[in-house]
């Protein structure tokens, strides 16, 4: 299943308080349950203007579809073709 990046622009993310931070985590959890198990989120990296989500998902579609049910930006969305760490300097 292909995994993606999503870049959101959202200004101000890395002043988001606990609680901001919960309720957009619940409301893209709820907009994941009604679109079914083929759509995970799998982690989010926040920033000061942005946040940078990975997700799994049959296809960009899917990922657009969250973010417009969910009312976040999705400005980039792309496919991971794969994932390095220091131990493929192995």
């Amino acid at each position: 299943m292909p995994k993606y990046l999503i870049e959101r622009e959202i200004p101000g993310a890395g002043s988001l308080t606990p609680d901001q931070l919960k309720h957009v985590s619940q409301t893209s959890c709820n907009v994941l349950r009604e679109m079914g198990p083929e759509i995970q989120w799998v982690q989010s990296y926040v920033t000061g203007n942005k946040i940078y989500c990975v997700y799994i998902a049959p296809n960009e579609a899917q990922v657009r579809e969250h973010a417009a049910k969910g009312g976040f930006p999705a400005n980039a969305i792309n496919e991971i073709a794969t994932v390095i760490d220091p131990t493929t300097a192995e």
